[in-house]
This record gives C-alpha cells, sequence and structure tokens, in this order.
C-alpha cells in the first residue's frame, strides 16, 4: 500500500470518527432518559477498558510504575471530561453540547502556554474571541435551553478536561509511552471514577436496565464503536496524517453532532444559533492554523 493510500485511508478514518462521534450525542441523549449520567459513563468504559485489555494483552508486559502514574492524571481527565459532557447533554441540546465540547480545540494553545510556556500566536487569540461569541450566539437559543444554562456549562467544563487530557497524553507519548496501553489505562480509571462517584449523584444502580435492549445497544455503540474503536482510529490516523489535517478531520465531530441531533432528536436551530455554530466552527479551523 502507497504512502497516498495510506494517508487516504487514515484520513477517512478520521472522519469517520468524528461521524460515529458526532451520532454519539443523540445516542446519550436518548440513553438519558433510562440510566444516569454518572452510570452511563461507568458502562461503557467498563465495555471499553475490558475488550481493549484483550486485545491488547501481550502490551500489558510493559506496564510499570510510569504507565500508572501517567494514566492515572490522563485517565482522571477523560473521566471528568466525559462526565461533564454527559451530564451537560442532559441539560442542554445534543446539538449545542456537540458545538460547546470543541472548545477545547480553542484551550489547548492556551494550556500549553500555561504549562509549558509555549505563547499562542496571535490568529488563536482572534479565534479565542470568535469562539466566545459563538457560544454567546449559541446560547441565545429558543425554549427551554435559552441562555447559558447548566448544561452548557458543564459541556465548557467538559472542553477543560478534554484539553488537559489531550496535552498531557501527547506529552506522555513524545516520552515514549505506548499509545495503546497508556489509553487503555485512562479507559480504566475512567471506569473506576465513574462507578466510584456514581452512586452519590445517580443513586443505587438498577441491574435491571441492562435487560433492556435499548440500554444494552446504546452502551455497546458508545462502549465499543464511539470509544474504544474511536480512539484506536484517531490514535493511527495521527500517525499518517499530519495533525493539523487531522485535527481539522476530528473537529467535523460537531457538525455531525447537529446533523445528527436535527435528523433523529427533531432538534432546530434558530438563524442566531447557526450563526454561532459557524463562528465557533470557524474559530475552531482559525485556531489549528499552523502557520
Amino acid at each position: 500500500m502507497n504512502a497516498k493510500l495510506i494517508s487516504f485511508v487514515s484520513s477517512f478514518g478520521l472522519l469517520l470518527t468524528a461521524a460515529i462521534w458526532g451520532f454519539g450525542f443523540v445516542v446519550v441523549k436518548d440513553s438519558l432518559d433510562y440510566v444516569g449520567a454518572f452510570y452511563l459513563v461507568a458502562l461503557r468504559y467498563t465495555l471499553a477498558s475490558l475488550v481493549m485489555a484483550v486485545i491488547i494483552a501481550k502490551r500489558w508486559k510493559k506496564f510499570n510504575r510510569s504507565y500508572l502514574k501517567h494514566g492515572i492524571l490522563t485517565g482522571c481527565f477523560l473521566g471528568l471530561g466525559y462526565i461533564s459532557q454527559t451530564v451537560g447533554c442532559a441539560f442542554t441540546t445534543a446539538g449545542k453540547n456537540a458545538f460547546l465540547t470543541t472548545i477545547y480545540v480553542i484551550l489547548i494553545p492556551f494550556f500549553t502556554w500555561i504549562f509549558f510556556h509555549h505563547r499562542p500566536r496571535t490568529h488563536v487569540f482572534i479565534a479565542a474571541i470568535m469562539s466566545v461569541t459563538g457560544i454567546g450566539l449559541l446560547a441565545l437559543g429558543t425554549g427551554d435551553t435559552a441562555g447559558v444554562n447548566k448544561g452548557d456549562i458543564f459541556t465548557l467544563i467538559c472542553g477543560i478536561f478534554y484539553a488537559l487530557h489531550i496535552i498531557f497524553t501527547e506529552r506522555y507519548n513524545a516520552k515514549g509511552d505506548d499509545t495503546l496501553l497508556l489509553t487503555n489505562i485512562q479507559f480504566i480509571v475512567s471506569t473506576i471514577l465513574a462507578w466510584s462517584t456514581a452512586w452519590i449523584f445517580d443513586g443505587k444502580f438498577t441491574p435491571s436496565i441492562l435487560t433492556d435492549s435499548r440500554i444494552l445497544i446504546s452502551i455497546i455503540y458508545l462502549g465499543l464503536f464511539a470509544t474504544m474503536i474511536c480512539f484506536c482510529l484517531q490514535n493511527i490516523g495521527l500517525k499518517y496524517v499530519k495533525s493539523s489535517l487531522a485535527s481539522l478531520f476530528l473537529s467535523f465531530e460537531s457538525v455531525f453532532g447537529v446533523l445528527f441531533s436535527s435528523i433523529f432528536l427533531h432538534e432546530s436551530l434558530t438563524p442566531r444559533m447557526l450563526a454561532g455554530c459557524i463562528l465557533i466552527f470557524a474559530a475552531v479551523l482559525l485556531a489549528e492554523r499552523k502557520e
């Protein structure tokens, strides 16, 4: 297989990842009618952790104290990000949840500046202003989700954790960590974090919900496709596609999120909200510009 074909297949894999994640917002929104946010995260990560551990069993020979430290830190960021996003989805629309999540793209350069003293270029500051303006327009919707509600706030918080997760995962990968092993550890940490807190916020777990075929299908989709497979596609894609182009493909998650939410959940966008989505997406593209 030549380099161009590999690049094309990898690019398609990244776009597929964005589509799977985009539809994931619809699945999460629907599932929250039947299971609490914390238990939903716990169940999807339990499945992803177990299946991936079996697939990469041989890689666990590399496990040591360093992997444990790196995995706990990045796993907490990942778990808190998904919990915040899922809780946020319970109180806002899936479409808004999808677009507000992309704030992590804007935050990454600023966090890199804070932690590693790499000052963002001017266009990143412009992108930040565009993004904040877009968030304001998107939040001024109509009906129950009009204004900045707690769902929007939780979603923005999830963007902070996602940014931290990406920054430190990239740093540990650069130091030589096995990407798939570190990812599996992150899944396990996220699983433990979700299960250990779910009873506090969601109450007692009811095992009988797992007999509901609708819930089972949702968990399989979120655990195997939107978590395990997507992370593998993302990691492979980043190996063969330039990071600037890869991040562009992945950012289409927000576009797919709004598209699928409109089709399957019949969520509507006012012209003002649509303008906010366009402005946020433009800010994401500008922030990813490398020149």
